[in-house]
């Protein structure tokens, strides 16, 4: 008999709305699971039981009552700890925050529980959301359920890491370079970057972000079936007018033409063979499932990633430079110099001109996808990364910010991109990434429904270690 912890969110909002599952059972289930297994990766570094039956307690209440509790009816989901949640410490993986207790739900936290969804408790996040690793002096280092000699990714990588161990069904996460995308694909899992302004963002317990963060991070789900990403999506993407980025715009399907652009190395990118293979195989699916699919090049992404680096590097030295030193994290502090050093000084007319540039590339990029409203591009040029790699040295970090060229640069132009797990190559989690034209992430679910149908879907891991 199937456990509740191992079923999707789309199954288990189904059994609970039918009655074949209570709510209270299904986050028993999960809380159960969630005391056995989070030890070994800690990636829930936040918990709060009672929070979480009481919130499936008042779904049951509405089922009884001959009321429909909404998409996410009875589903566990966890919130990673750089947003608000309230009555709960929106750390960032910072003891300079540990204290810093939400009055207020962010837009995102209030959406989820209207959808009927049911918090189980926060996931871990590196120092800042600043890798694609996650470990920090606050809470300590998340492994990665599947394999702990690799990263979980980051910064999500404590949502990932809850997800693949069947401590939640759904993980919600945060993007500005890749932080939804690379986790996802580090514990072979689906990971949804929407659309800029798809999903409101607000933290009340911080003052307003900078233009970088305004213009390219955005808030996603983490999933173990493609199916779920667009049932989380609905939810999430609830209005909320206190983020003045939203765009009330429909989720969902609309006609398009089933046309694809591959692109195995863009702009030069290396990319091992192992990751071109994956792409190669989830072209040939397409093409089998009635898609059309070109071998292209596709418009420039190692400017975005540029962009994206000057962007983030103009906010952290306006709003962060200072908490970064006071906060004395080795790792970030690591990090933030070896980003600053491949930046360059980033003044006034650098950020005027970043931009403008931005402009220019936005708009050839919705050009090529309105020709082509999929590209299948690599997630990573390799395979997950050794657990803190980047700050093994600089040529290390080097070599790391490079194969992450796509996840730096598609945030910069505000479009939607999806991570899809295609399995395992010897023994290490890989998938594509598809990226679609703004407010399309139907044409990309769609896809991933298709890469999905034709090989297995990604299921839950224990890990055997104590």
């Amino acid at each position: 008999m199937q456990h509740p912890w191992e079923m999707t969110a789309s199954e288990i909002a189904a059994s609970v709305r039918t009655g074949k599952l209570s709510a209270v059972e299904v986050a028993e289930a999960h809380l159960s699971r969630l005391e056995q297994v989070n030890p070994r990766i800690n990636a829930v570094v936040q918990e709060f039981p009672e929070e979480a039956l009481a919130a499936a307690r008042q779904v049951d209440t509405a089922i009884a009552r001959g009321e429909d509790p909404g998409p996410l009816c009875g589903v566990p989901v966890t919130i990673k700890v750089n947003v608000d949640q309230k009555g709960h410490a929106t750390t960032n993986g910072l003891r300079l925050q540990e204290n810093l207790i939400a009055e207020h739900d962010s837009p995102v936290v209030a959406n989820i529980r209207k959808a009927g969804g049911v918090i189980l408790g926060r996931t871990n996040t590196p120092a800042f959301s600043l890798r694609w690793f996650t470990k920090n002096d606050m809470h300590g280092q998340t492994l990665n359920p599947r394999n702990r000699g690799i990263t979980p990714g980051g910064s999500s990588g404590g949502a990932s890491a809850a997800v693949a161990a069947g401590l939640c069904a759904v993980g919600h996460g945060t993007d500005i370079a890749g932080s939804i995308r690379y986790p996802a694909y580090a514990c072979g899992l689906h990971g949804l970057r929407p659309t800029l302004g798809r999903i409101p963002a607000y933290n009340a317990s911080a003052a307003d972000r900078f233009i970088g963060a305004q213009i390219m991070a955005v808030s996603g789900p983490i999933t173990r079936s493609i199916a779920d990403l667009g049932l989380s999506l609905a939810a999430m993407a609830a209005p909320d007018l206190r983020d003045p980025w939203y765009a009330p715009v429909p989720t969902g399907p609309r006609d398009f033409p089933k046309r694809a652009a591959l692109t195995l190395s863009p702009d030069g990118m290396p990319v091992s063979e192992a990751v071109q293979k994956t792409l190669l195989k989830a072209a040939e699916i397409l093409k089998a499932a009635g898609w059309t699919v070109t071998e292209v090049d596709c418009p420039p992404i190692r400017q975005a990633a540029e962009l994206n680096a000057q962007l983030w590097m103009a906010d952290t030295l306006f709003g962060a430079a200072e908490m970064i030193g006071n906060e004395a994290e080795p790792d970030s502090q690591f990090v933030f110099q070896q980003m600053l050093k491949d930046t360059g000084k980033v003044d006034f007319e650098t950020l005027m001109k970043a931009l403008q540039s931005r402009a220019t590339l936005v708009r050839e990029w919705e050009l090529f996808l309105a020709d082509y409203p999929v590209l299948i591009c690599p997630v990573s040029g390799e395979l997950p990364f050794a657990q803190q790699l980047d700050v093994s040295s600089e040529q290390a970090f080097a070599r790391v910010l490079e194969a992450q060229l796509t996840q730096r640069g598609l945030p910069v132009m505000g479009m939607p991109a999806l991570s899809v797990a295609m399995g395992e190559f010897d023994g290490i989690p890989t998938g594509v990434q598809l990226v679609g034209p703004k407010y399309r992430e139907d044409i990309l679910l769609a896809a991933g429904t298709d890469i999905e149908a034709a090989g297995d879907r990604p299921t839950v891991s224990t890990p055997d270690w104590d």
